[in-house]
């Protein structure tokens, strides 16, 4: 990944390789930004650039300079094989690796998952390729030890040792001591790259240990010419996808190849908001206890990082609905699915009741993430929704 190849963030780039250039490159950087923004594929750059051994500093398209892509360093790089940039990252115990799991078990898996989605990645991706079904990952006291063994040995061949944790939010918080000496006084020549979508849920001696880089959404226009340019996709398609990914560039890749999880997350809102709101709920007819029971036990099926993307996605349509009182329609980045739905349902999520909405599901979100039983989770949840959504 070069400096060129990254989906806008032309600024925040340059001033990435002014660090380098003055020599002023800080020890510990958080790179924090919403999912798609790129940031995994920004902090390989930079380490790329960083020990790019012939670096050229020419203008191109607005990015003052770049790595070479032919060095040693660069063609390790390629293939994510340097050995002086080491990734850490959530995981957890598979079919494969039932004990003592850590980051450096999964580093096959790992570079194939990002050389196979082009570094734009995310959590939910990153469970689905390790199989690890209905568990959740943290990056815990193993992890944290094999930071400490590493940066404490010399660098093989570059001028700087780079380790890059991504989600850093994922942090195990009684495994956070074993590196907060080491992140506030690594050895020379060291470089943290943390990446993180959540600043709320990173641990506060880990924030004051690190420098903030703020990475925001890709700008529109910049993903609706890399969809026409690089994935020869027509103008209208490129504009409709662009909108609708809304600054999240993983987003957009997805739509481009259809992704089943997108259309399972719309058809499962369809028929879920529809379900709860239903006036034979209230009869309670067995047709439609059925049909709830059916769509709870889907739910409870798909493992939690699902579930909690797609209680995230009905957050999202819920914030739609109240724009679309308020007349803000050209804020709204939907599919033609989604808009056909959403035509007639925004109605019944107003400001009456958004606010209690948007509760019910972030206090499921949090009891998902603590392993609460799914399907009494989600029948409750449905249940409170049905009370919701006929308040008038």
């Amino acid at each position: 990944m070069l400096f060129k190849d990254i989906v806008g963030h032309k600024e925040i780039i340059n001033r990435l390789i002014q660090t380098v250039i003055d020599n002023r490159v800080s020890h510990a950087q958080l790179f924090l930004g919403p999912e798609g923004s790129g940031k995994l594929a920004l902090a390989l750059a930079y380490s790329r650039f960083i020990n790019c051994t012939d670096r050229q500093y020419v203008n191109s398209n607005g990015i003052i300079a770049d790595s070479c892509g032919v060095c040693k360093s660069c063609l390790k790089f390629n293939k994510l094989i340097h050995p002086d940039v080491h990734f850490v990252f959530p995981n957890t115990t598979t079919k494969k690796i039932t004990k003592t799991n850590f980051s450096g078990n999964f580093l096959t898996e790992w570079r194939e998952f990002l050389l196979e989605n082009n570094y734009y990645v995310n959590l939910n991706q990153w469970f689905e390729k390790l199989g690890v079904e209905n568990k959740q990952g943290t990056i815990n006291v193993r992890d944290c030890n094999e930071i400490n063994r590493i940066l404490s040995f010399k660098t093989y061949e570059a001028e700087y040792k780079i380790m890059i944790i991504w989600m850093v939010e994922k942090l195990f918080h009684s495994a956070a001591p074993k590196i907060l000496k080491i992140l506030e006084e690594p050895p020379e020549k060291t470089l943290f790259i943390l990446l993180s979508e959540n600043h709320d849920q990173i641990l506060s001696t880990i924030l004051s240990r690190t420098q903030l880089v703020k990475i925001f959404k890709i700008d529109t226009d910049e993903i609706v010419s890399t969809l026409i340019n690089k994935y020869k996709i027509d103008e209208k398609t490129a504009v409709s996808i662009s909108n609708h990914a809304d600054g999240n560039f993983q987003e957009a890749l997805k739509l481009i190849n259809n992704s089943d999880e997108e259309k399972f997350n719309t058809e499962m809102l369809i028929k879920w908001m529809r379900s709860c709101f239903k006036g034979s709920l209230i009869e309670n007819t067995k047709n439609n206890v059925d049909g709830l029971n059916d769509l709870v036990a889907t739910l409870s099926k798909i493992g939690r990082e699902k579930q909690k993307n797609f209680l995230n996605y009905v957050l999202k349509i819920s914030r739609y609905c109240i724009l679309m009182h308020y007349d803000q329609m050209g804020l709204l980045k939907l599919t033609q699915e989604e808009a056909d739905f959403l035509q007639k349902f925004f109605l019944f999520i107003n400001p009456l009741n958004i606010e209690d909405v948007q509760k019910e599901i972030n206090t499921s979100i949090y009891h998902i993430e603590r392993n609460a039983n799914a399907s009494i989770l989600f029948m409750d949840l449905s249940l409170k929704m049905h009370k919701l959504l006929i308040r008038k």
